[in-house]
């Protein structure tokens, strides 16, 4: 298997409002940006459409690091929480729905088609990949912006 790296980020201004997402894909000296973004979201779904979208990207099965300074998306699939609420029918151990489930139904495919190995990085603080995945989300979002 193909060993790939993927930072991403996303971004909102406001939240919900205008959002960004930014995914630097990484295989050996090759790397591949990628961004998007969406006129009405919230912070948390622009950070998991970040993953998906690096994800999706992958022409085959790789070994992937995942790289996030999304604390939400980072515990979610390291405490086995998000498969935990899917396995409830997306609901939390307190009963009450978990959030964007879309989304998580689409990044566990994804997990599950390649092996996935999950990282949290702090944000803000200098990583330069996740610096230019958070360039690469806000420049995304400010094309909602008036």
């Amino acid at each position: 298997m193909d060993k790939v790296l993927i930072f991403c980020d996303g971004a909102c201004s406001g939240n919900p409002g205008p959002g960004g997402w930014g995914a630097i894909l990484r295989f050996g000296a090759v790397e591949k940006e990628l961004s998007g973004g969406d006129p009405d979201t919230t912070n948390n779904r622009m950070e998991l459409t970040a993953a998906i979208m690096g994800l999706r990207a992958l022409k085959r099965p790789c070994e992937v690091t995942l790289v996030t300074d999304s604390k939400y998306v980072a515990d979610a699939l390291l405490k086995g929480w998000a498969k935990s609420w899917q396995k409830n029918g997306w609901r939390k151990s307190d009963k009450k729905p978990a959030l964007n489930p879309d989304l998580w139904e689409d990044l566990l495919r994804l997990c599950d088609i390649h092996k996935v190995k999950t990282e949290w990085v702090k944000g803000h603080d200098g990583h330069p990949e996740n610096e230019r995945c958070d360039a690469l989300a806000v420049a995304a979002y400010q094309k909602y912006i008036k």
